[in-house]
């Protein structure tokens, strides 16, 4: 019953057949097949850090006992924005152009004593019943705070640019903080770029290959899931971003203790380390691009 009216009086009203209807439902309700092979298509992809085309995504689906064609599994890759990243000629220069700069691991040079002076950043999927929703996560290396996030259907650098401003926003850092990601393609996309850029962030990227350089937001990711996702089930986005909210904001960023602060909350451990020293940043921004230059 839709509005105290029946299937069958909603079809006379709109003056189609029973039939014609339940085809048009089955034909935009995914099959839990369906859901199955993407779910295996997103592991494989995000886990090769979009490394593998799909071909090889096809070769892994088969290995772990998937029989699924070539050109489904591309078709798949496509609509989620999952194709592999064309790697670009590795240039050592200092150019202008963003194109041909390469980004060195500066947040493994790093020493800090306080918040604001190194971000780190990451992307992961969330599966619900019928689709698959991306988070865009900003934490604070020092603190190990949730400092921005976004949740979307879209896998987009807008996903990853309204993460970053929400996290500038609430922060309101100094020149000078050091952003550091993989390098993905919403993380070198010309809009984030130029946000970094306005608020005088410093560029830091994991080297190929090497996906424990973002261990700590690999960490957070973790976490979540574990301890949130895995353990409910969501309605609908709506209802995700509800659950995410109150994860982060009520509970991980003020009452979950973390091993690597001395077992204190973030929130207790940056009130406790805000009388310290900081580093300048403008200071800090200027040593960087000395090592950078070398």
């Amino acid at each position: 019953m839709q509005g105290g009216l029946s299937i069958e009086q909603l079809c006379l009203l709109a003056r189609v057949s029973r039939a014609g209807f339940y085809r048009f439902l089955k034909a935009h309700v995914p099959s839990e097949e369906e859901t199955e092979v993407r779910s295996a298509i997103q592991q494989v992809a995000l886990q090769h850090r979009r490394r593998y085309g799909y071909r090889r995504v096809t070769a892994e689906l088969k290995r772990r006992g998937m029989q699924v064609n070539h050109k489904r599994v591309a078709r798949i890759m496509r609509e989620d924005n999952l194709l592999a990243v064309q790697p670009k000629e590795f240039v050592t220069t200092t150019d202008s152009n963003d194109a041909l700069e390469v980004h060195l691991n500066l947040s493994r040079r790093m020493r800090l004593n306080s918040v604001d002076q190194l971000w780190v950043a990451d992307i992961t999927y969330i599966r619900l019943q019928a689709e698959f929703v991306y988070l865009a996560v900003i934490l604070d290396f020092y603190s190990r705070k949730v400092v921005g996030w976004k949740l979307d259907r879209a896998l987009t650098s807008r996903l990853a640019a309204d993460a970053l401003e929400s996290a500038i926003e609430l922060r309101r850092p100094l020149p000078g903080v050091v952003h550091h990601s993989d390098r993905g393609v919403q993380y070198t996309s010309p809009e984030y770029i130029g946000i970094l850029k306005l608020h005088g962030m410093v560029r830091s990227m994991s080297r190929p290959a090497n996906p424990y350089d973002n261990a700590n937001c690999e960490s957070f990711i973790k976490t979540l899931k574990r301890e949130e996702i895995y353990a409910n089930k969501y309605r609908d986005l709506e209802d995700l971003h509800s659950h995410i909210e109150e994860f982060i904001d009520g509970y991980y960023n003020q009452k979950r203790l973390h091993s690597a602060l001395g077992y204190q909350t973030p929130e207790e451990f940056e009130a406790q380390t805000h009388g310290k020293p900081r580093q300048n940043c403008i200071l800090q921004h200027c040593c960087l691009s000395r090592l950078i230059r070398r």
